[in-house]
């Protein structure tokens, strides 16, 4: 979806894969390389063509023709890469821009992201395995497996794991936001 997607925004616009990597500061090779499937960008790569095109991130997944009913199956998903590649979310959720929820695995000391982030979105973060980190604004909060945390993403935040073992969570958002 996110190939055809990009595709499609870049050509209505008529711009060469060199004309938007020179406006989007991502390599034309890359560009090419996303638009053929041979790799998945990551999250800041989305977030930064999203912006480009006035877009929000869960747009380059919409699928127009979106079943009323989904079942997501392992191994079928489609994923979206954190920065530096850390962090692999699952789409647990079709492309329809009205809800997104993300699966999750953060390895020990790793996190989302090195500096926090805020977006317009209510985002409520299930622990499945293990125990998460929140930090929120300039709280840290510890969410262990089987609870949960709902806040205002407007707050910059991330997720941690300073435990020794791998967690698992999931993470519903909405609306969808870059």
């Amino acid at each position: 979806m996110i190939s055809q997607q990009l595709r499609m925004l870049r050509t209505q616009r008529g711009l060469s894969l060199r004309a938007l990597a020179a406006e989007t500061g991502v390599s034309a090779t890359l560009l090419s390389q996303i638009e053929r499937d041979v790799t998945e960008p990551s999250l800041a790569t989305l977030r930064r063509l999203a912006g480009f095109f006035g877009e929000s991130v869960s747009a380059l997944f919409d699928d127009q023709h979106s079943p009323p009913v989904w079942v997501s199956r392992p191994g079928n998903r489609s994923t979206i890469t954190g920065p530096r590649g850390r962090l692999r979310y699952e789409r647990l959720t079709p492309s329809n821009g009205q809800m997104e929820v993300l699966r999750g695995v953060l390895a020990p000391g790793e996190a989302t992201a090195d500096e926090m982030w805020a977006h317009p979105s209510l985002e409520c973060t299930v622990v499945v395995v293990g125990t998460l980190t929140v930090d929120l604004g300039s709280d840290s909060h510890v969410v262990a497996a089987g609870e949960a945390i709902t806040f205002d993403a407007r707050q910059p935040h991330r997720y941690r794991n300073t435990s020794d073992a791998a967690v698992e969570f999931h993470v519903s958002v909405t609306p969808p936001n870059p």
